[in-house]
């Protein structure tokens, strides 16, 4: 018994040790940015079932993209497979703090969630030329039980997948 609790407690060292100093295969650059904190903006992607040549206006993106201005950096590319195109939307102003961003999001003002919600909208515009919203209300009273749905419907285009 007292051997297993030993080894046990190895085990558990031994991977707070391996999470503390990093891992093996990693650049001491990604080491740096972990022990740092900050995160770097990552690329939020839609595929559209258009090809490039034929999305939006006079090869302008549609409103909710171009409404997001130069705070963000877009890239129209060819889909895998000839299945359309990729609409790729990041932010360009650098690396963010986690504590910062999880501020940002339960305030409602998280830039990542603004790009998820413009990149739905405009894939639905260049789809279908109209943004379809769910009824509203879901339901005419509102309960107990339905007002995690009321929460969902609310913020459910500015999280989640795509």
């Amino acid at each position: 018994m007292r051997w297993l609790v030993t080894g046990a407690a190895m085990v558990a060292g031994g991977l707070a040790a391996r999470r503390l100093l990093g891992r093996s295969g990693q650049a001491a650059g990604q080491r740096a940015q972990r022990v740092v904190g900050r995160r770097k903006p990552r690329w939020h992607v839609a595929t559209v079932n258009l090809p490039a040549d034929q999305i939006g206006v006079h090869g302008q993106l549609p409103e909710p993209l171009t409404g997001l201005g130069d705070a963000v950096e877009i890239q129209v590319r060819p889909a895998a497979g000839d299945r359309g195109t990729e609409i790729a939307v990041r932010l360009r102003d650098g690396d963010r703090l986690p504590a910062v961003e999880a501020v940002q999001r339960v305030l409602g003002r998280d830039p990542d969630q603004a790009i998820r919600a413009a990149l739905r909208e405009a894939k639905q515009l260049i789809e279908t030329s109209e943004v379809l919203h769910p009824d509203a209300p879901p339901t005419i009273e509102s309960t107990p039980l339905n007002r995690p749905l009321q929460l969902v419907t609310r913020h459910g285009r500015r999280e989640g997948r795509l």
